[in-house]
């Protein structure tokens, strides 16, 4: 039981970490004095690279560190970045309270961005070992799985309580010092815990990575590319019997890899031979590709949640009668709509089990075209009412409409979460080989965060083409009430009903298991067991990924 309250500890932290960094775009607005896309381009790059992390890390986990070792560094680094991150606000290091952009000299910059990158690398790992720790521990003498049961309400009452503090008493507490630094005590406390139990736990050792395997495959492909595929089974390496290459032609390249040359074998030529099961793995992986590509603009997408999402809603009328709500309760109820969207998304795809996965990720896609509109409708009302009040160049005072017109983006963003982790996952659990399941996960949240990065070139891009030589204003000014943000949200609109086209077709043309078992071939003993080549023969072959 301490094993599980311990390392359970790192993960009720983080959700106070993340409420006081929902404000981040604020605090880089207001007290950084930076424009908004330039601060949502610093929060854009730092949650993709925190998205992107965990593939590499995971793959560090299994060839050699163990999660534990993982935890170790990342806890660690996670407590001295928010820690950073605290020491950076003027309050700490300059000689007066005041929020000017001369109180952000080089030395908070700097201790900003290492503690901003500390944080990535210790959220990335955190993500990664936590959970799968968790799950390495016996926990005398009692199950990990038992144990978790019996805390399992208790747990929950604990993270929800952690999330209202995080939401509503946080942000009354007004010097950013103690905003950033309450969630760095806490985060510290957390990683003090899980360190005290080093000597009580279970350590597995790490078991290799299947990810090498992939990358076995296309080196011994590689090198034997000019071999001609083999005539009978005797030529190819299979460890279990049966084990067979799939009669597409999709990617027969890689299959040179199982072929045995004379003198090679699993042990000495490790990298020049690979079995007929890592082959096809390898195959399933590469095919993927496709489909994992029209994930980016969801991630696109996603990333105004807490960047411009956050900054139309900085400056709008937060009263809900004599209450001034906090701006973190837009992410409790994004939180919250998303639990109720993840609960309609697992019951659609049980309903409709046969294409369920690739219906709940078309539904994501479809809820972030309606998603990218709404914003666009309620913006460009925000700047109605702007222009009414003369607030165009007022860019501090308020807006007289309420903040409540952005939960319907908010929810409609949750919905595109929430669809599109479910269908994921399941697309995952019903295609991908056992072994890659995790890999295939992080490897699709990665995509994601790569398109929140590829979120600051969008809003480059959008800005330079609107200028238009010259002629026109830049739809992105150094204030939002003088920029046209509804209009990006239009060409977001129209980008993702291009992706939605792309993802069916992708969806359309890709060879699902079920398909590829009613023509599976076994590779038998005669010439008649292998698929007849003419052309491949000669070492030339078909790459398709349909």
């Amino acid at each position: 039981m301490k094993s599980f309250v311990r390392i359970s500890a790192l993960l009720w932290a983080d959700i106070l970490v993340g409420f006081a960094f929902f404000e981040m775009q604020k605090y880089l607005t207001e007290v950084w004095k930076l424009s908004f896309t330039h601060a949502a381009g610093i929060l854009n790059i730092w949650g993709g690279i925190a998205m992107i992390l965990p593939v590499f890390f995971l793959f560090l986990v299994d060839a050699c560190l163990g999660n534990f070792t993982m935890l170790l560094i990342s806890s660690t680094t996670y407590t001295v970045g928010i820690g950073f991150v605290t020491m950076s606000t003027p309050s700490v290091l300059a000689s007066h309270t005041a929020t000017c952009k001369q109180c952000i000299g080089h030395t908070q910059k700097a201790l900003f961005y290492t503690g901003m990158a500390l944080i990535a690398v210790g959220s990335a790992g955190n993500d990664v070992s936590v959970r799968s720790f968790g799950h390495e521990q016996k926990d005398k003498p009692d199950s990990y799985a038992s144990i978790k049961a019996c805390l399992k309400i208790p747990g929950f009452i604990l993270v929800v309580l952690i999330a209202v503090i995080g939401a509503i008493a946080l942000p009354y507490i007004k010097p950013w010092t103690l905003r950033f630094g309450i969630p760095a005590i806490c985060t510290a406390f957390a990683t003090f815990l899980f360190w005290s139990g080093w000597c009580t736990y279970d350590k597995d050792k790490p078991k290799g990575s299947p990810l090498t395997n992939v990358c076995r495959v296309f080196v011994a492909s590689a090198f034997k590319k000019s071999k001609p595929f083999p005539l009978n089974n005797r030529e190819i390496y299979k460890k279990a019997e049966n084990e067979s290459f799939s009669r597409s032609r999709c990617l027969r390249c890689l299959e040179k890899a199982a072929i045995i040359l004379p003198g090679e074998d699993e042990e000495k030529s490790r990298w020049r031979l690979c079995s007929v099961g890592e082959v096809e793995e390898a195959k399933i992986a590469v095919r993927m590709i496709p489909m994992w590509l029209t994930f980016i603009v969801c991630g696109i997408v996603s990333s105004t949640a807490n960047t411009y999402f956050v900054e139309q809603a900085n400056k709008m009328n937060r009263r809900l009668g004599t209450w001034k709500v906090p701006l973190q309760v837009l992410l409790l109820l994004f939180e919250w709509a998303k639990a109720w969207f993840d609960i309609l998304a697992s019951w659609s795809l049980r309903k409709y089990k046969e294409y369920g996965a690739p219906i709940g990720i078309a539904v994501a896609m479809i809820l972030s075209v309606l998603c990218c509109i709404t914003a666009a409708k309620i913006e460009t009302r925000r700047l109605n009412v702007i222009r009414r009040h003369g607030l165009v160049d007022q860019p501090d005072k308020e807006v007289p409409m309420s903040i409540f017109w952005l939960l319907f983006q908010f929810f409609l963003l949750a919905g595109l979460d929430a669809f599109l982790e479910k269908g994921v996952g399941t697309f995952h659990e019903e295609q991908a080989p056992e072994s890659m399941k995790t890999y295939l996960e992080y490897f699709t949240k990665g995509v994601s965060g790569l398109g929140y990065m590829l979120s600051v070139l969008t809003v480059y891009v959008v800005g330079k083409i609107s200028e238009r030589g010259g002629r026109r204003t830049n739809w992105f000014q150094y204030t939002l009430n003088r920029s046209r943000l509804d209009r990006y949200y239009w060409v977001l609109a129209a980008l993702s009903c291009v992706n939605l086209l792309a993802f069916i077709l992708v969806a359309w043309s890709y060879r699902y298991k079920d398909e590829e078992a009613s023509y599976q071939g076994v590779v038998g003993t005669g010439e008649s067991a292998l698929p007849s080549t003419n052309a491949d023969d000669k070492g030339e072959c078909c790459c398709c990924c349909a």
